[in-house]
């Protein structure tokens, strides 16, 4: 893996069901739900935008950005590469 930082960004099952078929493609699954992975996000706006990292009809890299409100985001985790994303116990 590289070392950049990235996020999943978890929607309110509300926002996904507004945003319907057109986002679907771009959700990842995992054991907490459903979520965008992003390359970066800014929250600083009017809107909350995503830019996701892909490729396009042709296979070569293209990016994807996303504004949604921002009520409808219910969390954000950074994601690093030192470790594996995802919930378990700990062992020490």
């Amino acid at each position: 893996m590289t070392d950049a930082k990235s996020y999943a960004v978890f929607l309110f099952p509300q926002a996904l069901e507004a945003l319907g078929e057109a986002v679907q493609p771009y959700l990842s699954d995992a054991p907490a739900g459903r979520h965008f992975v992003c390359a970066s996000i800014d929250a600083s706006g009017a809107y909350f935008e995503m830019t996701l990292q892909g490729a396009d009809a042709k296979g070569q890299p293209a990016e994807l950005e996303l504004r949604i409100p921002h009520a409808m985001v219910r969390l954000i985790m950074s994601l690093h590469d030192d470790h594996p994303f995802g919930f378990q116990a700990r062992t020490d």
